[in-house]
């Protein structure tokens, strides 16, 4: 923890005294400082940092990061905030924050977002929203045990694209839905994907807590093949491709199409190495029977591996680096990564459909409408909150189960289990070191 000037602190604290206010005194536009919310960040470099610039309109009373170097940029943005290392010690000292931002890698999500929620702190944590299945049950339990507002920082789901897929898709655009197919460049050049742990080890950085990185996860001397942003392929700290961009890429299935979990996945892959997933998959995730619709197989290609092209779009465009298609009865419906803008074809169906009515409320931005639903208290306005994000993450994290045990996986969700693989339990829950665990 970082002391501030005390002289900082006193003036920062007089200042706030006067500025209470009502909000038609300060003038259109502004905001007092009592209608704001205190939000905390923890994990606040790279991805974290950028999250927080779009809450800064709230006030960021304190800042969390086991590296101090990597979150210097995010520090010298928020100079009032109060730095810490240890999520808990912050949160024990700090009971002004109402909220928290997390951006940790994978293996922390959990332990994190169930020590504030347990504190009575509102979360928005960054995809996937967990590193386990178990996990992902626990955390969506105890933010609708505690009715606090969450949300999962996939945030293509507040935007205008995936409104419009669902619209569409629920309008009849392509007919019945015969097979979805989604995919991702990553890892590719993002970082190295399978990994061998470096036999050689490496002095840590002084402003590196390494124990503290290491959180939940066994430990291990520190190298730089793990830190920083080179963890996601590793299965101590990620989730690899599939938890970096499945999570946006098949979003408009499983939103659009009201995906339960699956029933079962199966996996083709490149070698996996002992501690890392492989540098390609071809994920095949089956859904059962619902409301008239037949099994639905929805197919995740990673790693520079892509789909067929549909004869409905041969000729016409180029598949990009990331994306989803839709394969129906009367067409192919096409969206952009991150859950963009969608685009039907043959070119006939663009011009015999008429667009529907724009039926779903419109978002006033992923990281807003969560500071707005956490000031009005209602779980339901943040869209990408965990009663959403946790079957979501579930059925995902099923697809890393096929590829870490190279079998078809059948899955048991009333019982969250594997029937044809107990040695998938391992993997379905996980030990966690001293003082970094998920249980209340």
């Amino acid at each position: 923890m970082m002391k501030r000037r005390t002289f900082l602190r006193t003036t920062a604290t007089l200042a706030l005294g006067f500025q209470i206010v009502p909000r038609h005194v300060l003038g259109q536009g502004q905001t007092p400082p009592s209608e704001k919310l205190n939000i905390a960040g923890i994990g606040v470099g790279g991805q974290g940092g950028g999250d927080l610039n779009e809450m800064k309109s709230e006030n960021i009373v304190a800042l969390c990061d086991v590296d101090w170097n990597k979150a210097a940029g995010t520090f010298k943005a928020f100079p009032k905030a109060e730095l810490f290392k240890d999520y808990r010690v912050m949160l024990e000292k700090r009971k002004d924050i109402e909220a928290v931002m997390i951006a940790t890698p994978d293996h922390m999500h959990a332990p994190i977002t169930l020590a504030a929620l347990r504190a009575g702190k509102h979360v928005y944590v960054e995809k996937p929203m967990a590193h386990t299945i178990e996990e992902a049950r626990v955390m969506t339990k105890v933010a609708r045990e505690t009715g606090l507002v969450t949300q999962m920082g996939n945030n293509g789901h507040a935007g205008e694209g995936l409104r419009l897929t669902r619209e569409w898709i629920q309008a009849g655009a392509i007919g019945e839905i015969r097979e979805v197919h989604g995919w991702s460049d990553r890892p590719g050049n993002w970082w190295k994907q399978p990994a061998v742990r470096p036999n050689e080890t490496m002095s840590i950085p002084p402003d590196l807590d390494w124990n503290l990185w290491l959180g939940a996860a066994p430990e291990r001397p520190y190298h730089k093949a793990y830190h920083p942003f080179a963890w996601r392929g590793w299965f101590d700290f990620g989730t690899g491709a599939l938890g970096d961009m499945a999570v946006h890429n098949l979003d408009p299935a499983f939103y659009a199409l009201d995906l339960p979990t699956p029933i079962a996945a199966e996996c083709q892959s490149s070698p996996l190495e002992k501690e890392s997933y492989p540098a390609w998959q071809i994920l095949t995730f089956e859904f059962a029977p619902m409301k008239g619709r037949p099994t639905l197989k929805v197919r995740w290609y990673d790693g520079g591996k892509m789909p067929p092209i549909p004869a409905d779009i041969a000729g016409e465009i180029d598949l990009a680096d990331n994306g989803i298609y839709f394969v129906g009865e009367k067409g192919t419906m096409v969206c952009g990564g991150w859950s963009g803008a969608p685009r039907l074809f043959p070119a006939k169906r663009r011009e015999e459909f008429p667009l529907p009515p724009k039926s779903i409320p419109r978002s006033a931005g992923h990281r807003l409408e969560w500071i707005q639903a956490c000031k009005a208290k209602k779980p339901g306005d943040a869209k990408a909150g965990f009663a959403y994000s946790g079957p979501f993450t579930e059925s995902l994290l099923i697809g890393n189960l096929a590829t870490r045990l190279q079998k078809r996986i059948e899955w048991d969700s009333a019982n969250m289990r594997a029937k044809n693989a107990p040695e998938a339990d391992a993997l379905i829950k996980k030990h966690y070191r001293a003082g970094f665990g998920i249980a209340g």
